[in-house]
């Protein structure tokens, strides 16, 4: 996929994984429509990018609120064009300190999953349409080693990004010959807020940063890889 004049609209954008996607995508010579819950932190990342030159647009909004989906879809299309990328990188925990999965409050686990999974499943319904249409799109979910191993008090959010990664298998088998694919990314152990509110004591040296794991996404994302792959970015090189 050529990433240069794409119309790109990445979720959970005002810090972490989400803004280092948005910086590395706006230097690609993507368009991009930045997603948050939190207007003041988007606003900064899209200012940091149009001062660098890049094509960027704030759009405050939850994804875990079904009726915000179809405002954000529609305003990030008047702003940038039709959507040829999506990647579905906001994610919750739920509570911290983390807790064993039967010390999970059930309302805790149901806010868990409409924003891990129940949000991206609504935006990419309003979103996939007009790819299909189009004859291309890529629909990228960022899922976590969390999805296929069984880590004592993650339950709430492994539960979550297992079912987020088989709905990325479905929608691909789904959309095969429509030139929609669909991926799970799985970015590793990152140096983000996310991670030290799940393990406060990690050592920052040994977790990637964000820009390095956005630079290997971005390489994943150009590469011809079918849809319905679970790739790790870890194994990935970054293009020169």
């Amino acid at each position: 996929m050529d990433i240069t004049n794409t119309a790109a609209l990445v979720t959970g954008a005002s810090r972490g994984l989400g803004r280092a996607l948005a910086l590395a995508l706006a230097a690609a010579g993507a368009r991009v429509a930045l997603v948050a819950r939190h207007a003041g932190p988007l606003d900064d990342v899209v200012a940091g990018i149009r001062a660098r030159g890049g094509d960027a647009h704030a759009i405050a909004g939850n994804v875990a609120d079904k009726d915000a989906v179809h405002r954000i879809a529609g305003q990030a299309a008047a702003l940038i064009g039709p959507i040829d990328l999506v990647i579905h990188n906001a994610s919750t925990l739920g509570p911290t300190p983390l807790r064993l999965l039967l010390d999970t409050d059930c309302e805790d686990l149901e806010a868990v999953l409409a924003t891990n999974l129940v949000g991206p499943f609504r935006l990419t319904k309003v979103l996939a349409g007009q790819m299909i249409l189009r004859g291309h799109g890529t629909i990228v979910h960022v899922s976590s080693d969390a999805a296929v191993a069984a880590y004592p008090r993650w339950g709430a959010y492994g539960v979550s990004k297992a079912a987020q990664d088989h709905l990325s298998r479905i929608l691909a088998a789904e959309l095969d010959g429509t030139g929609v694919r669909v991926l799970a990314v799985d970015p590793g152990e990152m140096d983000t807020e996310m991670h030290r509110a799940a393990i406060p004591d990690a050592d920052p040296a040994t977790l990637a940063r964000p820009g390095e794991v956005a630079a290997r996404i971005l390489a994943m994302i150009r590469h011809d890889v079918p849809g319905g792959a679970r790739l790790e970015a870890s194994r990935w090189e970054a293009a020169p």
